[in-house]
């Protein structure tokens, strides 16, 4: 029995090595729950992996419906190299394409959904030889208002959109005014040295010291007849002159 034990493992071993035996499976993700408002869109987003190259012309996305009372089971939607929305039923002009082939994406969108949309969405992918593996499930359920947990994101988002908008607002405002602030301090340099600067030929009237031209004189020599230099008159010559004219007087007085 060890013996023939044996043998069959190793020819399992061998066919696995060959390529002969192979084992493939496709991995399916979807969210699980989601709850959406009666007459708004929500997407039922289904992702896939898959161990083969992904071949456009063979991969099938199928999605089907299983309401919540006993029933059964409704086409949603289906892809093969492209898109097949439904013809009938109660998702007739109600779903639309929103995968990604190459990005292993196979959602959709359920537009305007209905309290009859309440139930469980599958989703399978086959990528032969990828054709095996466990589906993805998503059970849906329609409200009327939204659950305090979705308002309470959604205003949180709402309050940090505002918010961020309001800072943003504050910076820009801050900046013009450190700007303005910069220009009056740089004019306000540029204009002091100017009020300080004072005409360097001006001074104090205390200080002030006028200049008169004297009349100048023009002596006329007789004797060639040739015009001397301008001579002006000064306390000096004033001075000399005024004893020559006494000697003069004393002179005649002898006489």
């Amino acid at each position: 029995m060890c013996v023939k034990g044996l043998y069959f493992l190793a020819v399992l071993c061998g066919l696995a090595a060959s390529g002969v035996l192979q084992v493939s499976g496709m991995r399916i993700y979807t969210s699980g729950e989601l709850e959406a408002v009666n007459g708004t869109d929500v997407r039922l987003k289904c992702t896939f992996q898959t161990s083969a190259p992904i071949n456009m012309n063979a991969i099938v996305v199928s999605w089907t419906f299983r309401p919540l009372k006993p029933g059964r089971e409704e086409s949603v939607f289906h892809w093969q190299q492209r898109s097949y929305p439904p013809l009938e039923g109660i998702f007739r002009k109600r779903v639309s394409w929103a995968g990604d082939i190459m990005g292993r994406d196979a959602s959709i969108i359920l537009q305007q959904v209905k309290f009859t949309y309440n139930g469980t969405y599958i989703c399978q992918v086959k990528n032969p030889p990828d054709v095996h593996g466990a589906v993805g499930e998503i059970k849906l359920r329609v409200v009327t208002t939204a659950s305090f947990s979705e308002l309470l994101l959604l205003a949180l988002a709402i309050g940090g959109g505002i918010a961020a908008v309001v800072l943003l607002l504050i910076i820009i405002l801050s900046c013009r005014r450190c700007k303005k602030r910069r220009l009056r301090q740089l004019e306000g340099n540029e204009e002091a040295p100017r009020k300080e600067r004072k005409d360097p030929t001006a001074c104090h009237p205390s200080r002030a010291v006028h200049l008169y031209m004297s009349e100048t004189s023009i002596e006329i020599d007789s004797s060639d007849g040739m015009i001397s230099d301008p001579s002006t008159p000064s306390s000096s010559s004033s001075e000399e002159e005024g004893p020559s004219s006494d000697d003069d007087d004393d002179d005649d007085d002898s006489d």
